[in-house]
């Protein structure tokens, strides 16, 4: 239970901060961007074990920043498709 909530806090913290870095207005809902957050943290994963440093000595900085760059490339992407889905009704 408690690895669920923690799995939600940290996509809240990388979908603000990925929202917060890109340029211009990410015009989607708070849960789309926790969603979008959580799916980031999941890539960032998946890329820090395809190029071997998902388990590191100390800080595993660099597959935060991988989790990072996921949520920033998430969450761009998906508040352009949802802006266009909304445009579209």
């Amino acid at each position: 239970m408690f690895q669920l909530i923690w799995i939600v806090i940290v996509g809240a913290v990388l979908g603000v901060l990925a929202k917060m870095l890109l340029p211009g207005k990410q015009a989607i809902p708070f849960w789309l961007t926790v969603l979008l957050g959580m799916g980031g943290a999941l890539l960032g994963n998946a890329v820090a074990g395809w190029i071997g440093v998902r388990h590191t000595s100390g800080v595993d900085w660099i597959r935060h920043l991988l989790q990072l760059a996921g949520a920033l490339v998430l969450v761009g992407g998906g508040s352009s498709l949802w802006t266009g889905m909304r445009q579209k009704t």
